[in-house]
Parts: C-alpha cells; structure tokens; sequence
C-alpha cells in the first residue's frame, strides 16, 4: 500500500511505516490541486490540516483506503462522503489528551491569580500586591462540556483540587469517577468554570453566544481548548464586559484559519481588539495539544491505528 504525507510529523511516523511494509512518499508543498491529480495513486493519506478534503478531493482518490489526521478533530475531511465511499477515518485524539488537559488546567490557575497580569507589572517596576490578589480553586464547581478524551483528560487533571466536576456530553453514561455526568440546565445552574471541549460539528458552531451565556445562574470563568468557531466572540466579549464571564483562556479563535495555521486574511475584528487589551484574557495560539510529547504521541496513535486495520 502507498501512503502519501501532506504534512511533516514525527519521524517516527515514516520509519515505522516504512517498517510495517507501506510505500511512503511525502509532499509537503504542492497545491490542493497538484494533489489531486495524483491522489489516484495512493491508498492512503496522512495528514494534519494543510487543506480540506471535500467531496472533489475525494473523487479523485479513486483507491484511497484510509485518511490519517495527525490530530484530534477530523471537521476539515467530509466525513460523511468519505465514509459512503468506504474511506476508513482516523484520527488521533489519545495522543494529545493530556497535552490539553494540562494546558487548561495551566490557564485556568493563571487566570485566577492573575499571574500575566503580575509577571507583566513587575517587568515594568511596578509592585501591586492588593491588586493582584488570587482567588482559590478549591471549592469551585468545574463544569465541562464535551466529555470525550479531552474532557476526561481536564477531569482527571482537577482530581487534586478539591473541587466539584461536573460534565454534559450530547452521549449517554460517559460520567465516570472523576466527573459527574448532568443535564445541561444543571451544569448552568451550578458551574463556577466552564471548559468546552466538543469536536467542531454544525451543532457546536457558535453555541457560546449570549442566549446561552446568559442561561448560566453565578457568573463564571471560561476556557476554550477546543475550537475557536465554538465561540460567537463578540458575544463573548459583551459578557467580559457586563461580568457575566469573569476571565478567559482562550487557546482557540473564531477567527482562525481552517488550517490553524494563521489567525487573519484581512483586518483585525473589534472583538479580538478587546481581547488582546483585556487583563482577564489570556490568549495562546492553538498550542494546547502542541507539546514535545504529543507530537511523538500523536504519531504514534496513528501507526497503532493503521497497523491494527490494514496488517
């Protein structure tokens, strides 16, 4: 079988293929549409986000077994037309879990002791202690939407805080010992935190906006590790104003580019002008699961993978 790389990944991705018997070729800078005339050569794909691959892609991989992302989500792939034509889909969520986890739980207890905020004033001689007085975790209620690998992988992460974790996934019985499992309507009524962590689907897009941030009874701390269109930003930004949301993390944002590799094609939007001035913001540009470990991990998933259907 011949695999063709879009992407650069771990080395061991390639070598261990090699290893296991596949034919592998890599092109890491010719167009979608070089690409597509020589897709029919190929049994399967790997790749990270470079570009979508939608139904015309897709036709013209007239042999492709199998697509490989190097990565959690697979919202850049029709899966739906994949799938109809046989394509086995696999992705990579295992392998950056706890990347995510730790990377939430990190902004998290930044944003509540105002440790940015701290490390810039005291680079510019400034000395405010009152000022930049914390606020515990402990005691808090953790509400977590999406309880799939990173959900679970965040959960596990709070087990040494003493705090409540609460957790609402569009699937049954996925609650376990490190988070109880309720109904939306409850996570809002009780939640002093809310961390998304759903796939990008048609139901997610845009689903924090003001209609449901104003559902929630406290006002609340927020943490997006997930997907930046998740996030109706200038709703967000209302309710950083009003109080209603009282910090933010956010690793994702609605203005990124579908390959996330890059944040703007054109002006920088109001709302993002806010947040990058906001004290109670902290920004970090799609690195969550981007760690030294994830990326071995990630490629390593997705050999296990390919080994265990088509060896």
């Amino acid at each position: 079988m011949k695999i063709l790389h879009l992407d650069t990944n771990h080395q061991l991705l390639i070598s261990q293929l090699n290893d296991l018997g596949f034919v592998n070729d890599e092109d890491y800078t010719s167009s979608k549409d070089a690409i597509e005339k020589k897709i029919q050569n190929y049994d399967g794909i790997i790749i990270r986000s470079r570009f979508s691959i939608d139904k015309t892609f897709l036709d013209a991989a007239t042999n492709l077994k199998f697509i490989g992302r190097v990565g959690a989500g697979l919202e850049n792939i029709d899966c739906d037309y994949a799938t109809k034509k046989g394509i086995t889909l696999i992705a990579a969520p295992e392998g950056n879990r706890n990347a995510v986890g730790e990377h939430a739980l990190g902004m998290l207890l930044s944003l509540f002791n105002k440790l940015n905020k701290a490390d810039r004033e005291v680079r510019n001689g400034l000395w405010q202690r009152e000022a930049n007085r914390g606020v515990e975790l402990d005691g808090k209620t953790i509400g977590l939407i999406g309880y799939g690998n990173m959900g679970k992988a965040f959960a596990k992460k709070l087990l040494g805080f003493n705090v409540e974790v609460l957790c609402y996934d569009i699937k049954e019985y996925v609650g376990d010992k490190n988070a109880k499992q309720v109904t939306l309507k409850e996570l809002q009524e009780q939640a002093d935190v809310l961390s998304i962590h759903p796939p990008q689907t048609p139901q997610t897009v845009g689903m924090i906006n003001t209609a449901f941030i104003n559902q929630f009874k406290k006002s609340f701390w927020f943490i997006n590790t997930a997907r930046g269109k998740s996030v109706v930003t200038k709703d967000l930004v209302a309710a950083l104003q009003s109080g209603k949301i009282l910090g933010a993390g956010l690793d994702v944002l609605e203005y990124e580019k579908s390959s996330f590799e890059d944040m703007f094609s054109s002006q920088m939007p109001e709302a993002f002008q806010y947040l990058i001035k906001a004290e109670n913001v902290l920004l970090t540009p799609h690195v969550a699961g981007w760690t030294i470990e994830s990326k071995e991990k990630l490629a390593q998933t997705i050999v296990d993978k390919i080994k265990a259907k088509f060896c």
